[in-house]
């Protein structure tokens, strides 16, 4: 039905655990997370180790339809209801029953829609467009999204009802950038995968050094990038080439975040950025490297100031390009606001002096 949970991150291992205890239950989920992390495998996963095996699993992603189209996906119609309705249809709902059904990016379906939704899971009950009868439903409700649906009941996008209705189990998985040790793993099983469908029976490894570029990569489309990458690599070969058009995307924002003038340089202007700098290179740099053969200083010490370091600066130099907007900040990070927030405490990120604090957002 669906490749397994891949990886050794501890958010992986918890996710595997979650899922174990709560397949059997039914309970309507939420799983959380960036486009392209793998949620659809989680809600597989659920699904295949529940009683409700071998029923239907039915899926329809909220944000791809109109409100009106996506009405009747879910609901089903009779023959008249509307114009273009020459036959009866039976909606996800009565498709799914005895099943599950993923609500995929239910952060986009309209207030109205989520209205009718709520009223299914109160009741267990629904009616086809164009019918007075209603017909109960057995149904595993899961649900997907990349929205931070606290943030959206706030600014009255999201119906907080609903929210806690569908939001018994959460599940929120990581962005790969956060868990590198997984796409070794990752890697190893995709390349499989793909190799199998393209026909092939030995697969060759990928070099080490090109792991390890790839553990260093941002992933702004997490592991579905790093299958995309991978069937190229299969087909096109050249590793090296394609990993190096990976840093030299002008997305890549790693690439683009402005210098922190040193403290030599008195308020000058700062030195054009340099492409490919190396983060870790620069901290050995700032701090006195006597320190590590004193054993005074830790590799996981030295990774964390790294990432301090050049997630300081991007955040810093998003924050200026938005006039310090921290909404409009958020969303071009690809990050929750209530995320973003608690980097700027965490980094201790402030408006420039005399900059009357942050506008509002």
């Amino acid at each position: 039905m669906g490749p397994p949970i891949i990886g050794v991150s501890e958010n992986i291992r918890k996710i595997r655990e979650l899922v174990e205890h709560v397949a059997h239950t039914g309970f309507n989920t939420v799983i959380f997370g960036e486009s392209g992390v793998g949620k659809e495998v989680i809600a597989q996963n659920l699904y295949m180790k529940s009683p409700r095996m071998g029923k239907p699993f039915v899926k329809i992603n909220c944000a791809a339809l109109p409100e009106g189209l996506l009405e009747s996906e879910l609901f089903g119609y009779e023959r008249g209801a509307f114009t273009g309705a020459e036959q009866k249809r039976k909606g996800k709902f009565q498709l799914a029953h005895g099943g599950v059904l993923l609500l995929d990016e239910i952060g986009d379906m309209s207030l109205v829609l989520q209205a009718k939704l709520l009223h299914v899971l109160q009741t267990g009950e629904f009616a086809p467009l164009g019918s007075e009868k209603d017909i109960k439903t057995d149904t595993w409700v899961i649900a997907a999204t990349n929205h931070d649906l606290k943030q959206e009941i706030m600014e009255g996008k999201f119906r907080e009802d609903l929210y806690y209705r569908l939001n018994i189990i959460k599940i929120v998985i990581a962005p790969l950038r956060e868990r590198p040790e997984d796409i070794p793993p990752l890697i190893d099983y995709y390349l499989q995968e793909f190799a199998l469908q393209l026909g092939s029976i030995n697969v060759q490894k990928l070099d080490p050094h090109v792991v390890d570029r790839l553990m260093r990569y941002h992933w702004p489309g997490n592991v579905r990038e790093l299958q995309n990458v991978l069937k190229r690599m299969l087909v096109l070969g050249d590793a090296d080439k394609i990993v190096d058009e990976l840093f030299e995307a002008p997305e890549n924002l790693q690439q683009t975040a402005p210098p922190v003038p040193s403290p030599e340089s008195n308020g000058a202007d700062p030195a054009p950025p340099v492409r490919g700098r190396n983060p870790i290179s620069e901290l050995l740099e700032m701090d006195n490297k006597d320190l590590i053969a004193n054993g005074a200083f830790s590799l996981k010490e030295a990774k964390k100031k790294a990432v301090d370091k050049v997630e300081r600066e991007i955040i810093t130099y998003v924050l200026a390009k938005t006039d310090w907007n921290r909404s409009k900040a958020a969303k071009i990070l690809k990050v929750s606001y209530k995320t973003l927030l608690n980097k700027i405490t965490e980094l201790s990120i402030n408006p420039p002096s005399g900059n009357g604090g942050y506008p509002l957002d």
